[in-house]
């Protein structure tokens, strides 16, 4: 006998539990797909940019030409400001003066560049004008060639140096003139008239300054046959690319030691003073401007295209005529009003300087491989230390006149 069905409906106090439940379980499930479907993902943090690939920094000290076609050496590079880098700094990493740096990034501060800042290294240079034979020196430029000897018709080797000169009013000479002798850890003879200016700015030196630290002479020297002058190195490394001597020419104390070794006795030395430099590269005529000296006699501005056309050597001139090319003059007027010592070509095609500048490649900020410095020698120096290189009491010196006592 079956059960029978019950079909009573469900009393309210069995259906309200069952309805609760029910509930309970529908508001949790859409709680989680609101979850599940409403949440945003955690943002991903995008990584870092890779750090700039610059290109190595060229060294731009020696170089092997052909004596008799080529002008114009080296390449512009440009680099990016370390976080503590003033423009003593890049300049000796660089091989370059303290002043190439200030013509070639005009409006910049050069005690604070600002990090990160791209500035330009004026590693491009034209010849000067002269014999490639022995020692030049271009007053205007601060800079110093060494022409190694070669046979006719060979490659010939040049060795480049940025130097300090003689402030105004103890001018370093123009001229020619022969490396008479050589001396390693030179003892330096001030004469009469640097200890009287001395002695006059409360700062006494004595009549001999034994080699060591406090020596202007640095670590050798080249005595000219010019008994007052000599070509030599320096206790103040900062100095060097700057107006501050009594007439001598001083260079990097590692620039020194390679020019020692270089040159010997009996090397011819030119002294020029050429602030506009021209020079053939791949069929254009290129121009290099340096500021004119303060106390250069030359008037450029009232009689500029004339003193520039002397500036043009002969064989330029001949070259020129030969090619049918016509010099653009108002190339020249820009970049001789506004000297930048940056070359740019003049005939043959035209460029501006801004122009070579956008064009030249960014290098890492660094001693280029195959230079002079090791990088280390030599310590930072702040703004006052070097302002006082152009003091009276600088004491860097040009040594007894002729018939003193040398050492």
């Amino acid at each position: 006998m079956g059960v029978p069905c019950d079909n009573r409906p469900m009393s309210p106090s069995v259906f309200r539990p069952v309805a609760c439940a029910l509930s309970l379980v529908l508001l949790s499930g859409c709680s989680l797909l609101n979850e599940s479907f409403g949440r945003k993902p955690a943002p991903v943090e995008p990584a870092p940019p890779p750090p700039p690939q610059y290109a190595p920094p060229v060294a731009t000290g020696r170089f092997t030409i052909d004596p008799e076609r080529e002008d114009v050496v080296g390449v512009v590079q440009k680099t990016v400001v370390g976080a503590d880098d003033t423009f003593s700094d890049i300049a000796r990493r660089f091989n370059v003066g303290y002043e190439e740096m200030v013509r070639a990034n005009p409006g910049v501060d050069p005690w604070l560049p600002g990090a990160g800042r791209e500035v330009v290294v004026p590693t491009r240079f034209v010849l000067p004008n002269a014999p490639r034979k022995g020692i030049v020196i271009n007053l205007a430029a601060m800079r110093l060639w060494y022409f190694e000897p070669h046979k006719a018709g060979e490659p010939q080797v040049v060795h480049t140096y940025p130097i300090g000169i003689g402030r105004v009013g103890w001018a370093t000479p123009e001229g020619v003139t022969k490396v008479s002798r050589k001396m390693k850890d030179p003892t330096w003879r001030p004469s009469a008239a640097v200890r009287k200016e001395h002695a006059e700015n409360d700062d006494p030196v004595p009549a001999v300054v034994p080699p060591g630290p406090d020596n202007p002479l640095g670590n050798r020297a080249l005595y000219l046959a010019w008994p007052s002058y000599l070509v030599h190195g320096t206790n103040k490394p900062y100095g060097v690319g700057i107006r501050s001597s009594h007439g001598c020419i001083r260079l990097y104390p590692e620039d020194i030691l390679q020019l020692f070794d270089l040159a010997p006795i009996g090397t011819p030395v030119r002294v020029v003073n050429q602030p506009f430099l021209f020079g053939w590269h791949e069929d254009k005529l290129y121009l290099q401007a340096y500021d004119v000296l303060e106390d250069d006699p030359r008037d450029f501005s009232k009689a500029r295209k004339k003193l520039l056309s002397k500036q043009l050597a002969a064989r330029i001139q001949k070259a020129l005529k030969a090619r049918g090319e016509t010099i653009d003059w108002d190339a020249i007027a820009t970049i001789a009003h506004a000297p930048r010592g940056i070359p740019a070509p003049v005939a043959g095609g035209s460029a501006s300087v801004d122009a070579v500048i956008a064009a030249a490649a960014v290098v890492e900020n660094r001693v280029p491989d195959g230079a002079t410095w090791d990088g280390v020698s030599g310590l930072p120096i702040d703004e006052k230390t070097f302002e006082e290189m152009f003091s009276d009491n600088d004491a860097e010196a040009k040594e007894a006149p002729a018939g003193k006592p040398q050492g």
